[in-house]
């Protein structure tokens, strides 16, 4: 499971779109469209941000679920083929940034988005190595050699939202806000991990597999694999607290959507369990009913009580 991104059932055709003219306003239209078919978390939680911010969040996980589809979503391509697409992908986007313009339908919006909050191109630079390493490596040892794999592929997705967040202090926002891109990360990589066999990867730390005698080529729900999952959804929870730290330094309006997100992904941990720990029949999913809900609540009585609470903390301090 490559990326901080949902995956869903494969698609094809989300790659190599070739050049052509398109308008700003377009290339954004069609980064929301990509989130909201197949990133609906975060794109419901995106729904609770100011209307200023929304599309710059879009054409974030269009850059990402582009260049993750390279990777997982060409069909029988082989690895050499996919490598170039991603590396000619990462070329375009550096060139296009230099330039400051895209003719690319996803990029244009991209670059719009980097240029807007001088994003570090470094940041993209450290996500397409990730993406690269998924082209050869089909699992990780330890959580430290898996933490360096998700650095790119989730953490740093953290620090490309901040600016976009805008934190008071965005130095001390920002490990917490790397917390949350991994704890997203590990979350998928706990609901996925039936998905990911298929592709002859496993993404959870082999030596803590193996300390819980389980074996996930086995595909079976056995006392050692529930216990083994138990100790990595712990590990994602104190992600998460980690992460609810740096939610409360963000102002209101970007604390909501976040929290948001926060709550409706961390919500599959809890239907993994409902599902009897089951990721290899079964798809851990939260219902739309429900993000529509939580997205509801957040922007309605939730933000305004985050107001009232920041508001009330000024108050005594002044």
């Amino acid at each position: 499971m490559t990326a901080a991104v949902e995956r869903p059932a494969p698609r094809r055709g989300a790659v190599g779109t070739p050049r052509t003219t398109v308008s700003l306003q377009e290339s954004y239209e069609r980064c929301r469209e990509l989130n909201r078919a197949y990133g609906t978390t975060y794109y419901w939680a995106a729904q609770v941000l100011p209307k200023v911010k929304r599309h710059h969040v879009h054409a974030l996980y269009g850059f990402c679920r582009y260049a993750d589809d390279i990777v997982d979503d060409l069909g029988p391509v082989p690895t050499d083929v996919r490598a170039k697409a991603l590396a000619d992908f990462g070329d375009r986007f550096f060139e296009d940034l230099e330039v400051g313009d895209s003719t690319d339908p996803v990029l244009k919006a991209v670059i719009h988005t980097v240029r807007a909050f001088d994003l570090d191109a470094s940041f993209f630079r450290r996500f397409l190595t990730s993406m690269t390493m998924d082209l050869t490596i089909d699992h990780y040892d330890t959580w430290d050699d898996l933490r360096v794999y998700m650095d790119g592929s989730a953490a740093v997705i953290g620090e490309m939202m901040l600016p976009i967040l805008e934190p008071e202090d965005l130095a001390a926002t920002r490990p917490h806000a790397m917390d949350l891109g991994d704890a997203f990360q590990l979350t998928n990589f706990i609901r996925d991990a039936g998905e990911d066999l298929e592709r002859g990867r496993v993404y959870l730390p082999m030596d803590d597999l193996r300390a819980f005698g389980a074996d996930p080529w086995e595909q079976r729900v056995t006392p050692e694999w529930i216990r083994a999952v138990d100790f990595q959804i712990e590990r994602c929870n104190e992600l998460y607290r980690s992460a609810d730290l740096g939610i409360a330094m963000l102002p209101p309006e970007s604390a909501v959507a976040i929290r948001t997100a926060r709550i409706l992904y961390s919500g599959i941990l809890d239907e993994v369990v409902a599902n009897g720990y089951d990721v290899f029949t079964k798809r851990a999913r939260v219902s739309l009913r429900r993000k529509l809900t939580v997205a509801a609540t957040n922007y309605g009585g939730g933000a305004l009580r985050h107001i009232r609470d920041r508001r009330s903390r000024g108050a005594a301090r002044s």
